[in-house]
């Protein structure tokens, strides 16, 4: 979403506002993060309400930990990192439940990009919703160091600066962890077929 110069103040102004005291800042910045933070949440952990919570608690975290953002850092950065860690963090609190399904979490209850095409027949639309179930069960099943890099830069579109920052290494390792990645998918696209 991209705005016009000086029709609404850039991400890192209303942080600075925020951090002034100014709370009302928090909800421009929500308006403007929330899609792509739960579309991310999403992707990393592959539940629609799970996105929607966690999503809630990287915001609740923004306002609590707004004193630690540095002025002039890459607010996209930042707050990618800390919906990361939100991700990681119900991840592995569903690992060390055994009671909760694999099938449990990664049930989508709708897919967030997924709208019906006109001309489309049943047989073409039921293909389509099986091709996007495998790709998104075989993200899904990618450790977490190759999951966040992939969905960061095939789905959010990040650069490759930025990913290594939210992820904590260098540009080469995120390179290297997105080609692992893709490997890994084409590997498991290619034995679901």
């Amino acid at each position: 979403m991209d705005v016009e110069a000086g029709s609404s103040p850039n991400d890192e102004e209303l942080m600075s506002r925020l951090q002034g005291g100014e709370d009302a800042a928090l909800a421009q910045i929500m308006q403007h993060w929330e899609v792509p933070v739960k579309r991310f949440i999403f992707r990393m952990v592959g539940n629609v309400a799970e996105a929607e919570d966690l999503a809630q608690e990287v915001f609740a975290r923004i306002y609590l930990k707004r004193a630690t953002y540095r002025k002039g850092a890459k607010f996209s950065t930042w707050c990618f990192s800390i919906a990361a860690n939100q991700a990681k963090n119900r991840l592995r609190w569903w690992k060390r439940r055994p009671t909760v399904s694999l099938g449990a979490w990664s049930e989508t209850g709708g897919d967030c990009a997924d709208g019906t095409r006109t001309g489309e027949s049943a047989s073409q639309r039921a293909e389509r919703h099986e091709q996007i179930a495998s790709v998104q069960a075989a993200v899904a099943a990618l450790p977490h160091e190759l999951r966040a890099p992939l969905v960061l830069f095939e789905y959010e579109e990040r650069p490759m600066a930025e990913i290594a920052a939210v992820i904590g290494c260098t540009a080469k390792a995120v390179e290297n962890r997105l080609y692992r990645a893709r490997q890994q998918l084409r590997q498991a696209l290619r034995l679901q077929s």
